[in-house]
């Protein structure tokens, strides 16, 4: 991905910074909305993944929605051009100040997620002249098969409703006229590589919306969410998740009754290959039994590692020619400047031997990596560089 054009390039600029290959987001988003649009599915990008303006409005010149977890999200979505009709809102805490926001702009339906938030939006978009369209989140206990930090779809997960509180939600609709149940919405975790837990997801849906249908109400929208994995191991050989082989599970197994839309939630899937963090090797500290490369990144730049023991594939940067002689390799615990013992992005990395000043890029950090960047520590702001912007040879 990085040649000796890039690398130079890199070497005239400060880091650590995030690199974002447009051209690879384009064709990631071409390759999903041709595998959507082939169901007629309906797609909303899920901005927690990455808020960058230009990554944004690329996301947005296709055509997808928004899927947005707060209401300075909603703001952005509609400040960067996304149609108010294709923003969805969820999120387990939303405040009034949010809602009345979202009412304020229209959007699409709140993804609700308890039967208390209900009569808070019925409440706050009477007081407005509004009736607000929602989607029942339902907490659907199917297990994701993924990292227990970032699986939501269990019933030990403090989102969605429970399917034994339907009863009472319904109940509750009855009594409340500035609200219009549109749909059901789903989402059981992220970074799923295995197709068979969206089979899971989709027979457990074909039953709560039969549920629904016996008890009079036939739903417009089945949101099923997002969740699907990308090859943090191999991000040059599987740049492109299999969009095709995803939505084809869910035309497959997901019983669509009276014309109903089917919408995805998809984040890391289209944005998480095209982001790499740059970084300048600032010291290299030879020891006893580890040898530690420290970067002038830190969990600061990319907190996953830090978070959740995220696998992030770590690159030396070097020019190349074809005279070039395979230099010797060293084992490296590769870490940040920050205060903090766990500020680690990777531990026993096999590398050419690198030196100070060298270059580092930490790939497949698109999704999640800028959106959480802090300033702890007093950290700069964090910098970014487009393919665009780099002169043409």
């Amino acid at each position: 991905m990085f040649d000796n054009h890039l690398v130079k390039e890199f070497q005239n600029k400060e880091t650590p910074f995030y690199y974002y290959d447009l051209a690879l987001l384009e064709n990631t988003l071409q390759a999903a909305k041709k595998g959507a649009d082939k169901h007629g599915f309906h797609v909303h990008f899920a901005l927690k993944a990455n808020f960058n303006d230009r990554v944004l409005k690329s996301i947005c010149s296709v055509g997808f929605g928004a899927d947005c977890v707060s209401g300075n999200e909603v703001l952005k979505a509609v400040e960067i051009g996304f149609d108010a009709s294709k923003i969805v809102f969820a999120g387990v805490g939303k405040s009034d100040k949010e809602i009345i926001a979202a009412l304020e702009n229209d959007i699409f339906a709140f993804n609700v997620e308890s039967i208390q938030e209900l009569g808070v939006i019925n409440e706050l978009a009477k007081a407005k002249g509004k009736k607000a369209r929602i989607a029942l989140r339902i907490n659907p206990n199917v297990d994701a098969q993924t990292h227990h930090y970032i699986t939501t779809g269990l019933e030990e997960n403090k989102f969605g409703i429970k399917i034994w509180e339907l009863d009472g939600c319904i109940n509750e609709l009855k009594t409340l006229n500035n609200i219009e149940l549109i749909g059901i919405h789903f989402h059981v975790g992220s970074q799923i590589t295995d197709l068979n837990v969206f089979k899971s997801l989709c027979i457990k849906i074909n039953e709560i919306n039969t549920w629904f249908e016996e008890r009079g109400y036939y739903l417009k929208v089945l949101n099923v969410g997002g969740g699907l994995g990308v090859d943090y191991h191999n991000p040059d050989g599987n740049s492109i998740p299999d969009f095709e082989a995803y939505f084809n599970v869910f035309d497959q197994f997901l019983e669509r009754k009276n014309d109903q839309e089917v919408h995805f939630e998809l984040g890391r899937a289209l944005v998480a290959q095209c982001g790499s963090l740059i970084s300048k090797v600032l010291y290299v500290k030879t020891g006893l039994k580890k040898n530690f490369l420290i970067l002038d990144a830190g969990m600061t730049e990319l907190m996953r590692p830090a978070l959740y023991q995220a696998y992030h594939q770590i690159e030396r940067l070097e020019i190349k020619d074809s005279q070039t002689e395979e230099s010797a390799t060293a084992n490296y615990d590769i870490v940040g400047p920050i205060c903090e013992s766990t500020d680690c992005f990777a531990k026993e990395v096999v590398l050419p031997e690198t030196s100070r000043n060298d270059l580092v890029a930490i790939r497949t950090a698109g999704a999640y990596g800028e959106v959480m960047a802090s300033r702890y520590n007093l950290r700069e702001e964090i910098r970014y560089v487009y393919s665009d912007e780099i002169l043409v040879k």
